[in-house]
């Protein structure tokens, strides 16, 4: 992922996961925070709770490889920060995409498919 993507500083973590809106499953926290930029920067976090460093950074490897499959579909204009938690390390990587795509769609943050009529007439209901 291009640095410009990305979420780098302390500082950067700290501000989402402080002032942004928070959303969780069984391997994932989602902090989102608007960014007033034409484009989305994203964050990844796992702790020490998860494992030791090789498993932390499988961990991380599929958390980016989840949401660089699908960064075209998220909406631009975001900071978002994956916080990894303890179950990940025995997560296969279509669990950790089900689990990003179902956070992504909890916060909102996902583009509407325009070939898929389930999610357009999903969008239209919302809007109502």
């Amino acid at each position: 992922m291009k640095k410009v993507y990305r979420l780098r500083k302390n500082e950067q973590f700290h501000t989402v996961r402080s002032k942004g809106r928070s959303w969780a499953n069984r391997w994932l926290v989602l902090c989102a925070l608007p960014n007033d930029l034409p484009y989305s920067r994203f964050g990844f976090t796992v702790s020490r709770r998860v494992g030791s460093a090789v498993v932390r950074n499988r961990a991380r490897r599929l958390l980016r490889e989840a949401v660089r499959l699908r960064r075209e579909t998220i909406a631009p204009g975001w900071d978002l920060v994956f916080v990894a938690r303890a179950p990940m390390k025995e997560a296969a990587f279509h669990e950790v995409d089900r689990a990003v795509e179902q956070l992504l769609r909890r916060a909102r943050l996902l583009l509407p498919d325009p070939d898929d009529e389930e999610s357009q007439e999903r969008v239209k209901k919302d809007e109502e």
